[in-house]
């Protein structure tokens, strides 16, 4: 059987297609198709409050290139989720009513609470006994979440992320609302461990320096982020290699993980590779087994 996600952010769109496997009474995904475009529909949207006629077309024509894709691998079930740049666009939902019509994939708006919660599902399998404080960057917001005992304790959504802050419409005093809400919620006599999720700090997590347990220091994080900060845009494409639409974006993320981890007092962050499209996919799957 396979099953796919389809996540559409503020930054980019990604397509991902896994088989189910079956251990014993163990089961699993394993990716078999992975395809991101950037769209950045971020730019339209916190600069101009809607999609532009240009980016909706470019939508369009991606979404075909997926359904093409979802059709070639003959997937059994599958779900669309966007998130914050369409569900603030004026005219997201006549664009999804749009997409419905000439591609037949329905896309379902979001919000930060249901974000959260699909990739909480899947975040919550990473962790072990204590304090964690969740932290997930997306082009257009930031959900937190807190878990102590692998139990949710606390969560939030806010209005800052890493294409908001490159275009300087981040929400008004969304910095200290972040912080003021970590002060309150986070217990300071526990230790605790961040956990990223977010394209950023994957690409991140595999510039730096390492543990076995997929965890890395945030002096290690600092670093890197003061590293990649000294080259120009072009040198961070053609010397460092990293992707057009991530390589001005990666700073703006960066800065929202260390500031986050040193207002919780979190010197480590464990980056365990997972994000929306891995909670979409698991939806799919119990969905198709009801």
């Amino acid at each position: 059987m396979k099953i796919a996600a389809i996540d559409i952010g503020s930054n980019a769109a990604r397509l991902q297609i896994s088989s189910v496997l079956h251990d014993g009474g163990y089961t699993s995904f394993k990716k078999v198709e992975y395809v991101r475009f950037p769209l950045r529909l971020g730019h339209d949207v916190f600069n101009f409050g809607s999609i532009t006629p240009e980016s909706e077309a470019r939508t369009v024509k991606l979404m075909q290139c997926y359904k093409l894709l979802l059709e070639l691998h003959e997937v059994e079930g599958y779900m669309a989720c966007a998130t914050s740049a369409m569900r603030e666009s004026a005219n997201g939902e006549d664009i999804v009513e749009r997409i419905a019509a000439s591609t037949g994939i329905q896309i379902h708006i979001i919000d930060g609470t249901r974000e959260a919660q699909l990739i909480n599902n899947v975040v919550v399998q990473a962790l072990e006994d204590g304090q964690y404080l969740h932290i997930d960057v997306g082009g257009g917001s930031t959900e937190l979440n807190i878990y102590f005992n692998r139990q949710k304790i606390a969560t939030k959504s806010f209005k800052i992320g890493s294409v908001r802050l490159l275009e300087g419409k981040e929400s008004k005093g969304a910095w200290g609302k972040m912080e003021q809400w970590i002060e309150d919620n986070v217990d300071s006599l526990e230790p605790i461990v961040a956990v990223g999720t977010g394209g950023n700090i994957s690409k991140l997590f595999n510039l730096v320096s390492k543990t076995a347990d997929n965890s890395t220091s945030l002096s290690e994080l600092k670093r890197m982020r003061d590293y990649i900060a000294s080259f120009s845009q072009e040198e961070r494409v053609n010397k460092l290699r990293l992707n057009a639409d991530r390589a001005d974006v990666i700073i703006p993320a960066a800065d929202i993980y260390t500031s986050v981890m040193k207002w919780a007092g979190a010197d480590r962050i464990l980056v365990p590779d997972l994000g929306l499209k891995d909670g979409i996919i698991q939806l799919v799957y119990e969905k198709l087994k009801k």
